[in-house]
């Protein structure tokens, strides 16, 4: 179906081409600028290759189409300045009608709902909302920077008043799931603690575990270090987002990536510690009771899989850019004159 509509795109597109340029601008426009505020970035590609000058649209409050994707907040518009040839620093100084808001203004409004919450968590949509101005802000002149709207407001100005409850809110988000978090680490540290302090069979005439030639005590062994390791860690990681000052760089890098750190060793102490356990209960009663042990052993997985489905760790970090390409860049290697 995608692949029909560019074709329909461009069969339309080419018997526009036989109208003069006049004709061909104003019929351009309205898909144009449509296309813009729902993201729809191939059909601008499409229009724009074959007439360069529709990119210079604007709808009546003189909003160009990058100033529209950086106002609904759709990265997949506003990576095509990036496939810009020497207009990209031209296109960008549109002043908007009647608040002269430049590009980077718009950037510091606050977006609809329906876009903030794309994101899970406060604090990683007020991320998001730094990653857009940073990277607006690049294509900015010097002068735009600090320019002031008819509010007497610089772009920096916008972006703090707009964004003030969200950062707030942000905080309080940050604060409870570090503190549940910190919890939770702190007794699973104490049971690792506990467990490689009293080994399991006891010790033998010489000092030694009875198991210690078993592979499973190795395993054990192993595995409840991990498990200590990782929650002292997730604990060291989750008490520094609670004594973070919370400033605006803070929450575009150094929360973030804390809570993912904290969140991921938080999971790989729960995993480590449910290994320690099966082959500590294994080692006590595997070799009598195999019929037993192995179905309470494969029980063991339920807290992990309730971990990772009641905590979508993953599905946060892959949203929020932490990890892979991240939200900016080049769409296709085609040149938008």
């Amino acid at each position: 179906m995608q692949h029909d509509a560019l074709e329909l795109v461009k069969s339309l597109c080419m018997e526009i081409l036989e109208l003069d340029d006049a004709k061909a601008f104003s019929l351009f426009q309205q898909p144009l600028l449509i296309a813009a505020n729902l993201g729809t970035h191939e059909i601008i590609e499409e229009i724009v290759d074959v007439f360069p000058p529709a990119i210079w649209a604007s709808d009546e409050e003189n909003h160009n189409v990058f100033q529209l994707a950086v106002l609904h907040r759709r990265e997949n518009v506003f990576n095509l300045i990036h496939q810009m040839s020497d207009y990209k620093h031209l296109i960008t100084r549109y002043i908007d009608h009647p608040h002269d808001n430049n590009i980077l203004h718009l950037a510091g409004k606050l977006p609809s709902s329906d876009r903030l919450n794309l994101v899970s968590g406060a604090a990683l949509q007020v991320q998001r909302e730094l990653q857009w101005f940073k990277e607006v802000k690049k294509f900015v002149q010097p002068g735009q920077k600090e320019a002031i709207n008819k509010d007497g407001k610089t772009p920096w100005m916008v972006f703090k008043e707009a964004h003030e409850q969200l950062m707030k809110d942000g905080e309080a988000w940050m604060k409870t799931t570090a503190q549940s978090c910190t919890v939770a680490a702190t007794l699973i540290a104490t049971v690792a603690f506990n467990a490689g302090l009293k080994v399991p069979g006891g010790d033998s005439k010489d000092g030694l575990s009875q198991f210690f030639n078993d592979t499973s005590f190795g395993v054990f062994a192993v595995a409840d270090a991990i498990s200590l390791f990782s929650s002292v860690t997730s604990i060291l990681m989750f008490l520094s987002i609670l004594t973070s000052r919370y400033s605006e760089d803070d929450f575009r890098v150094a929360l973030p990536r804390g809570l993912v750190v904290g969140m991921s060793m938080l999971f790989i102490s729960i995993i480590s510690m449910m290994i320690a356990f099966s082959s500590a209960i294994y080692l006590v009663f595997g070799y009598l009771r195999a019929r037993i042990v192995i179905p309470v052993g494969s029980i063991l997985v339920l807290p992990v899989t309730l971990y990772v489905l009641l905590i979508p760790l993953y599905q946060i970090i892959t949203r929020s850019k932490l990890i892979g390409p991240g939200l900016f860049g080049k769409q296709s290697t085609r040149i938008l004159h």
